[in-house]
């Protein structure tokens, strides 16, 4: 007979450095984590946001803040 557990989803905000210390915890509890990474456009659209946004006068400009 199989026993039927309630689970619950749980949201936690914590640094990157806790991060390997809860997956050892989750891994000897039997509990599944799992993270979500951002896309590379959410992570565009944060940098639009924040201002991190450069302007080239034109082309020669453009390769120059690339490259310098």
């Amino acid at each position: 007979m199989q026993t039927i557990v309630a689970t619950e989803n749980v949201q936690l905000t914590l640094p990157n450095a806790d991060l390997s210390f809860l997956r050892t915890i989750s891994k000897k509890m039997g509990w599944s984590l799992k993270t979500k990474r951002k896309s590379g456009i959410e992570k565009g659209l944060e940098d639009i946001q924040k201002g991190n946004v450069y302007h080239a006068k034109n082309s020669e400009d453009l390769i120059k803040q690339i490259l310098g």
